[in-house]
C-alpha cells in the first residue's frame, strides 16, 4: 500500500477506534440529557466504557496474552473479551443505580447489547467491533440529533475502508459489523432512552 495511504488508513482506524467514539457520545449525550451536570455523567460512563478497557486491553497486550490493543485475533478476542465486558456491565450497573441521565446510561446498555451480539458471534468468526461502534454511534447520534447527522456517514465508511485496507477484516466483516451495530444499538437505546 503507498505509505500516504498507509498513513489516512491508521489515522482512520485509529481516531475511529470505539473507545473515542464512547470519550466523545458519553459527554455529548450527558450535556444533551442531564445540562452541565450531565457531562460529568457521560465522563464517568467514559470511565467504565472507553478508559478502562483501553487499560485492560493494554495489560494484556503488555502481558502478551494478546498482539496489540485492536486485539486481530478472533481467539484473542475470547479472552480479552470478559475483563472489557466486566468493566462495561460494572458502570452500566453504577450509572442505573446512581440514577444517572437516560441517555448516558441507554448509550452504555446499547453499545454493551452491541458488544455482546459481536461477542456470541466472534465465537465463531470475526467481525469489525469498529464498523459495529462507529454504525451504532451514528444511529444513536441520529435517533437523538435528527437526520442531518447522516452526514457522518461517510467517517463510517472511511473507518470501515481503514479496517479493510490495514487487512484487519475483510470486507463482510466490517460490513456485518455495521450492520449489528445500528441494527442492535438503535432499539436498545430507544427503549432506555
Amino acid at each position: 500500500m503507498p505509505r500516504r495511504e498507509a498513513r489516512w488508513a491508521w489515522l482512520l482506524s485509529d481516531g475511529g477506534e470505539p473507545r473515542n467514539w464512547m470519550l466523545v457520545l458519553a459527554p455529548l449525550l450527558g450535556r444533551h440529557d442531564g445540562g452541565w451536570s450531565g457531562i460529568g455523567w457521560g465522563v464517568f460512563a467514559a470511565l467504565f466504557s472507553a478508559v478502562l478497557p483501553t487499560l485492560i486491553l493494554r495489560f494484556g497486550e503488555r502481558r502478551r496474552y494478546w498482539g496489540d490493543r485492536h486485539v486481530r485475533r478472533r481467539q484473542d478476542r475470547i479472552v480479552a473479551a470478559p475483563g472489557v465486558m466486566a468493566s462495561v456491565v460494572t458502570g452500566t450497573a453504577l450509572l442505573y443505580g446512581l440514577d444517572a441521565p437516560a441517555e448516558v446510561t441507554a448509550l452504555v446498555s446499547a453499545m454493551l447489547a452491541v458488544l455482546l451480539a459481536l461477542l456470541v458471534i466472534t465465537f465463531f468468526w470475526k467481525v469489525s467491533v469498529h464498523s459495529a461502534v462507529a454504525s451504532g454511534a451514528l444511529a444513536i447520534l441520529t435517533s437523538v440529533f435528527g437526520p442531518w447527522m447522516f452526514v457522518l456517514t461517510p467517517l463510517v465508511a472511511l473507518i470501515g475502508w481503514s479496517r479493510i485496507r490495514l487487512r484487519c477484516h475483510t470486507a463482510c466483516q466490517v460490513t456485518v459489523g455495521a450492520l449489528i451495530g445500528a441494527a442492535v444499538s438503535t432499539p436498545v437505546f430507544g427503549l432506555l432512552r
